[in-house]
């Protein structure tokens, strides 16, 4: 019996998962892996850049979990500088281009699985391919931003987006010496927060030196005459640059999948069900930043690209087409960053989102601190929760602060994920000591504030 084809569109964090995962399932005699990579590294965390940026991860090498020579090794055909350019679902084909040799090829598969990523937003507006400015997407990327950087002794940096990437390029650059100004299009920075809780992440930004400003849109980047990259300019001034980085986030990369006739969501993703195959189609899977998937809080799908999502869709992707069954349920939206010493982390939905999902919420914030307020060296925490007004049921936290602030949004994220009210929040049993936390947690205190005003709006 011949062995099946599975061909691999991608090989970062989902394709590279789902291909693994399938060999370890299946040997090569069973099953045939053929993986196309247009970059030069597979299996890396594109996460890690900033951090290797700032110098706290020496990187590359660092970041990269296996090498293409190491998946060479467990017999799969990994083909890097190459480049899927078309889809043939019918012909159960697909067509790629060496990008090296400029030459093109069909390779035919029994089992699909794309695995394209996101590509960053970079709008159309005079300037923005100017040399100087700099994305953050692929480890060619973080290399080209280094080789700029390498022997310069500070200067001017700007970093257009406030998100995840922004905020943390932010550090970075400000940790080599810049004076870094932080442009972005909401009043506040961090929009994946709500503006209050976002206006402390400012308000730490600005005492670390680093200037926010809010509610800018970009309409240009400025060059010399040289040609290169000077200043960024919005709609009403410009903000000098020796460096300019994007950071304003990333959209599903499904140019192929559209071409190719394959259902797309609101987000521009890839649908797929349970088992991340993709709708209506036996044989094509999906899984990383290119997919949609479903929300378990609002009941809707959304776009998040994360890479523990892309790792976790991979492994059930393989899983299913080394022939075992796996399934991947679903998502409550937890992320975490960190600018300086200011940690920032959220779960669930904002008060955007809840509305938007058509559901009718109460609020609660409170300050208290990290561990006992007497323990030395005790910081202070802001947490925000959301719950359902008459029934109590979490819908999100929001957690800025410092030391220990960041990874406590788990608590909120297993309670969300278990469909826990606020009230029954409370009577969780977590770990206390002085050193690692209050006799009641910052979580617990947040949910008891919610207990409160869930009843106060009549359950």
């Amino acid at each position: 019996m011949a062995a099946d084809r599975l061909g691999v569109c991608g090989g970062a964090a989902g394709g590279r998962a789902a291909a693994s995962q399938a060999r370890r399932l299946k040997g090569p005699d069973r099953l045939e892996i053929t993986a196309f990579e247009r970059g030069h590294f597979t299996s890396y965390s594109a996460c890690g850049i900033p951090y290797w940026v700032s110098g706290d991860v020496s990187g590359p090498d660092a970041l990269i979990a296996r090498t293409p020579e190491e998946h060479r090794e467990r017999a799969i055909d990994l083909r890097t500088r190459t480049e899927v350019v078309e889809i043939d679902v019918p012909g159960g084909r697909v067509r790629a281009r060496d990008l090296a040799a400029g030459t093109e090829s069909w390779t035919g598969y029994d089992h699909l699985v794309i695995g394209t990523g996101a590509r960053p937003v970079r709008p159309p507006l005079p300037g923005i391919d100017a040399p100087g400015v700099y994305g953050v997407q692929t480890l060619d990327d973080g290399q080209a931003l280094l080789d700029t950087l390498a022997g310069r002794d500070g200067g001017r940096a700007v970093v257009v987006g406030a998100g995840y990437i922004g905020v943390e390029m932010a550090e970075a650059l400000l940790r080599r010496g810049y004076e870094v100004t932080v442009v972005h299009r909401d009043d506040e920075p961090m929009a994946t927060l709500d503006p209050d809780m976002g206006r402390l992440v400012r308000t730490a930004m600005d005492g670390l030196g680093i200037t926010t400003v809010g509610g800018a849109t970009l309409t240009a980047i400025l060059t010399g005459e040289d040609g290169r990259a000077r200043a960024v300019a919005t709609e009403d001034a410009t903000y000098p640059a020796d460096v300019i980085v994007l950071g304003m986030g990333v959209r599903p990369e499904t140019t192929l999948a559209r071409a190719a006739g394959l259902p797309l969501g609101a987000y521009g993703g890839l649908l797929t069900d349970l088992s991340m195959r993709v709708r209506g189609h036996e044989n094509v899977w999906a899984g990383g930043d290119c997919v949609e998937v479903l929300d378990l809080v609002s009941g809707a799908t959304r776009h998040l690209a994360l890479g523990t999502h892309a790792n976790k869709h991979g492994q059930v992707i393989g899983a299913n087409v080394g022939g075992g069954y796996a399934t991947f349920p679903g998502v409550v939206g937890t992320a975490v960053s960190k600018v300086c010493d200011l940690e920032i982390a959220r779960t669930g939905l904002r008060e955007k989102d809840a509305r938007r999902a058509g559901l009718r919420f109460v609020t609660a914030t409170i300050e208290s601190t990290d561990s006992a307020g007497y323990y030395p060296g005790a910081t202070p925490m802001t947490v925000k929760m959301l719950a359902e007004r008459r029934t109590g049921r979490l819908l999100g936290t929001q957690i800025v602060g410092r030391r220990g602030a960041a990874k406590r949004v788990d608590i909120a994220a297993v309670a969300l994920t278990a469909g826990m009210t606020v009230e029954r929040m409370t009577t969780l049993d977590l770990g206390y000591a002085p050193p690692f936390s209050p006799v009641w947690d910052p979580v617990l205190v947040a949910a008891r504030k919610a207990v409160t005003a869930v009843r106060a709006a009549g359950m």
